[in-house]
């Protein structure tokens, strides 16, 4: 007796595997099994009640994991087929455990082109949902209109959630749409485009930003195709722009190349560096106030000059756990305070997942001074050299004795360097409690920025755990030595 069951909706993975489970204890072979969902024509004749999961005519068997990665992903995909092809593909398991490795199947071969089609959809989802905003009586919302090929916003939507996590979002699909409040994701009924608002200032913001960055002399239509296809462009304002862009790349190329290159503007008065006065002004400090005014006098290294203030920490001069980056970047520099750009936003989320709120840690630099290379409007971060960390070092080497913390926390190899006075390679030294010089103790990790360089999703969020382990480790120290 053909058995047709009918599944709650497009992505009812949950549903199709318990009913091949229980298919496949009572020995139903492919060929009299049939899949219907939400959107398949009404058949001629009732669904099958579904059969017992229990069923005792033959003994429980087990697929590999992968299998079982493959077919969630694929049946996220389009085809209207899917779920009878992994019923098949499962039939044949039982007998083939090796099944997967058979490139020449044919089912195998459309498994794989399946699962490879859904990733590459949520990745574009990823890369070209636009968020225009919209004035509400509770506050600004962000709303989007997109158009996947498949069944991925359930799968796609929980990585604006961890991206957009302070805002209220909602993304419109012609399926499904997911709404975030702050705390929760929810999904709902389909929409038009229509219901998506239009042009908002924003807009304007991301235009400029976006002809700001496009590179002339390396202008590539056919990658830039293959990357963003022309069915994406309608809906991404930054398409307007690709036409005259590409248009004038030639004459801007030129320009490029006649005018020179923007060279930082020294401040006047520049002296040559004194690294003694350094070791002087620490001296003469008896707090941490009194210590930060000397250091916006410090001109032990040439680093002053260019950089548009002194970054000097802060945190409670009791704090029990001291955490030191590298340098200042462009944002801080702007801003004269230590990890307020995107690096520090990841550091903030880190430390709270770890259970130590940053208003009670000291947190600082091993240089103060943002060392940089201008690129025309630009200015691209340069890692500072081993003269300029010591040319420093007098200054946190106050801000240790005078914070006294239970535990230093090294952000970084050049964060290591200054408190080791060598080089210590990252990956090997984190994760444990150490001795450093002066009695104290320490534990190095990555510096936040490396989070933010990491290209995969899966990659960043395992990096991001193990960043928030080591975080811990230190807080547990601190804890128990208070």
């Amino acid at each position: 007796m053909p058995h047709r069951i009918a599944l709650d909706g497009e992505t009812d993975f949950a549903g199709w595997r318990n009913h091949a489970r229980a298919l496949i204890l009572a020995n139903v072979p492919p060929e009299d099994v049939s899949f219907v969902t939400e959107d398949d024509a009404p058949a001629l004749f009732e669904d099958t009640p579904p059969l017992s999961a229990t069923s005792e005519s033959q003994p429980e068997f087990r697929v590999p994991r992968r299998f079982v990665e493959l077919a969630e992903q694929a049946a996220l995909h389009r085809d209207r087929d899917r779920f009878d092809l992994l019923y098949r593909i499962l039939w044949c398991l039982r007998g083939e455990p090796q099944l997967l490795d058979l490139a020449s199947d044919p089912d195998i071969t459309r498994l794989h082109a399946m699962t490879k089609a859904v990733r590459r959809d949520i990745h574009k989802m990823h890369a070209f949902v636009r968020f225009r905003a919209v004035a509400t009586q509770e506050g600004e919302h962000y709303v989007a209109w997109y158009e996947p090929d498949h069944h991925i916003v359930e799968a796609a939507t929980p990585f604006f959630a961890r991206r957009f996590a302070n805002l209220v979002w909602t993304i419109l699909t012609p399926e499904r749409s997911a709404h975030w409040d702050g705390a929760d994701l929810i999904f709902g009924p389909g929409a038009t485009r229509a219901d998506a608002p239009g042009e908002d200032e924003l807009e304007t913001l991301w235009l400029s930003y976006y002809a700001s960055i496009f590179n002339p002399a390396r202008p590539k239509p056919r990658a830039m195709r293959a990357e963003m296809p022309k069915r994406f462009w309608h809906n991404l304002p930054e398409a307007q722009l690709i036409a005259p862009l590409l248009a004038g790349a030639e004459e801007r190329t030129q320009e490029m190349i006649a005018k020179a290159p923007t060279k930082p503007v020294a401040r006047r008065g520049a002296k040559h560096p004194d690294p003694a006065a350094a070791e002087q002004r620490v001296e003469a400090a008896d707090n941490l106030v009194q210590l930060k005014r000397e250091a916006l006098e410090c001109r032990a290294c040439p680093l002053w000059a260019p950089a548009t203030q002194t970054v000097f920490g802060e945190g409670p001069k009791s704090a029990p756990v001291l955490l030191v980056g590298e340098q200042p970047g462009d944002q801080e520099d702007l801003a004269g305070r230590p990890f307020v750009g995107p690096a520090g936003k990841i550091l903030d989320r880190a430390l709270a997942d770890a259970g130590l709120d940053r208003s009670r840690a000291y947190v600082t630099n091993a240089v103060k001074h943002f060392k940089f290379e201008p690129r025309g409007k630009r200015r691209l971060h340069k890692k500072p050299n081993v003269g300029e960390i010591r040319a420093c070092a007098p200054w946190l080497e106050g801000e240790l004795s005078l914070v006294s913390p239970k535990i230093v926390v090294m952000l970084g190899a050049s964060a290591a360097q200054a408190m080791l006075g060598r080089s210590a390679p990252v990956m090997k030294q984190r994760g444990r409690i150490f001795d450093l010089p002066g009695g104290r103790h320490g534990l190095v990790t990555v510096h936040p920025s490396y989070l933010l360089r990491l290209q995969g999703d899966d990659e960043r969020d395992e990096a991001y755990k193990e960043f928030v382990q080591d975080l811990k480790l230190a807080v547990r120290y601190q804890a128990e030595h208070a």
